[in-house]
């Protein structure tokens, strides 16, 4: 229950206040100055404190310095007359939450203290969202938030994470979705249980179903064992569904009943066991146009849509690229054996690429660089040594090799233009782009691993 202290020096205030927030569920306790109100809210476990500008022995805005200079942590939540708000906007800008002009109203009081609970609530969740990823900040484990629309998909972490709701998380290649799926799992009640990831695009689609959701001895040709899936394999865990807009529609439908009952059926066997994993999809894909285009069940969308993270590309958030930089750099060190740093031209330089392989091509990029250069602070030119030249512009990603390639290298650059032109002719559909290429799913991803297409 939330504790409040009321401290003013009216004691009609103090009574009829009390009984509001006694009816509204609150825990409530009263002193009828600021000396006595400090004493008590030094003493005790408050989450809010009401508290008036003008008091006798000790005046609000002393009140609040010496609350917040003595370690208080509740938020307060200034009251003031007419005619005195300056001093109330005065201890906002000194650390106080809001503040209420008297006389107020029930509704408004009531309206206040839930917006600062839920505030107080949220940076609770935050501070233990960071407390459990690795005992370190969000850049422990490659989360790093500065700009608007990652602080606001950290948030949402924080607000998702304890409970069982399935997650859709969407953006481009790249731009760190595994990172969040695994943040959400290790700031859940699950973080000791098991966290598995599987790409539904990666796994040929005659063998998908069996991965998933298993399979007993003789349910087809070199099934010799029973066989648990990756579902059974990530009980009182988590399970991410990545690239999530490959998976073939009737296999959709199975999941959706997976998804709807709790509980999974291996090929081959009648029974069927109740699970707890808690299931979180990536794509890259806009489901809902594929939706509308036939090629993703309506219905099982809605199932994995409940809660929805996006992540921008990086292009569009500028701001995140100096920290990640310093991020990876430091990583990239750690695995070399040796400290490696940045100068501020190369920081710069790097801020200004568009980097349509996000994140994930900004780290391996500054991994590259490490390993070529010969001293530990990198400057521009590490990075512009090695950059690919643009998709069909020339140079070694052009479909016509560069000048005085070898024929090995003039039919790798055709290649690797080829399966780009596929892909984006079919939307970013590896399947479909698969089949216009005329080879196999499993073909095309090693292909595209082989590349370094993003």
């Amino acid at each position: 229950m939330t504790r409040v202290l009321i401290v003013d020096d009216e004691p009609g205030l103090r009574q009829s206040l009390g009984l509001l927030l006694t009816g509204a569920g609150y825990e409530v306790a009263s002193e009828r100055n600021g000396r006595e109100g400090l004493a008590r809210a030094l003493a005790e476990p408050f989450d809010l404190l009401l508290c008036d500008v003008r008091m006798p022995e000790l005046d609000g805005l002393e009140f609040l310095r010496a609350y917040q200079e003595r370690g208080g942590t509740g938020l307060v939540v200034m009251m003031s007359a007419y005619g005195r708000e300056d001093a109330a906007i005065a201890a906002m800008q000194e650390g106080a939450y809001d503040y209420l002009p008297k006389p107020f109203r029930p509704d408004e009081v009531i309206l206040t203290l839930r917006k600062a609970e839920e505030r107080e609530r949220l940076r609770r969740d935050v501070a233990r969202l960071e407390a459990r990823l690795d005992g370190g900040p969000l850049a422990a484990v490659g989360f790093v938030a500065e700009s608007p629309a990652l602080r606001e998909a950290l948030d949402v972490i924080a607000r998702v994470a304890p409970h069982r709701t399935t997650v859709l998380i969407t953006g481009e290649s790249g731009t760190g979705k595994e990172v969040v799926a695994r943040a959400i799992h290790r700031a859940s009640p699950r973080a000791a249980g098991p966290f598995i990831g599987v790409n539904c695009a990666a796994i040929p689609e005659t063998l998908l179903e069996s991965e998933l959701f298993g399979h007993t001895r003789g349910a087809f040709t070199g099934a010799v064992a029973d066989k648990p899936g990756l579902f059974e394999q990530a009980e009182r865990g988590t399970l991410l569904l990545d690239e999530i807009g490959e998976m073939p529609l009737p296999l959709q439908a199975k999941l959706l009943r997976v998804l709807q009952d709790g509980e999974v059926r291996r090929v081959g066997d009648q029974r069927a066991r109740k699970l707890d994993v808690r299931v979180l999809a990536a794509t890259a894909r806009d489901l809902a146009a594929d939706a509308t285009a036939g090629r993703f069940r309506e219905d099982l969308l809605y199932r994995l849509n409940v809660v929805a993270i996006h992540l921008p590309p990086l292009r569009e958030r500028p701001e995140d690229i100096p920290p990640l930089v310093h991020h990876f750099a430091r990583l990239a060190g750690q695995r070399l054996g040796r400290r490696l740093g940045l100068s501020a031209a190369a920081v710069e330089w790097l801020s200004a690429q568009p980097w349509p392989g996000n994140a994930r091509e900004l780290e391996h990029t500054i991994e590259r660089a490490g390993v070529l250069s010969d001293h530990d602070i990198l400057e521009p030119e590490d990075f512009r040594a090695g950059t690919r030249a643009p998709d069909g512009a020339g140079g070694a990603g052009g479909a016509g090799g560069a000048p005085g390639a070898t024929l090995r290298e003039t039919l790798d650059a055709a290649e690797r233009a080829a399966i780009v032109a596929a892909l984006s002719q079919a939307g970013g559909n590896r399947r479909e782009a698969a089949t216009r290429l005329g080879v196999s799913l499993r073909t095309l991803f090693y292909k595209i691993a082989r590349h370094g297409i993003d």
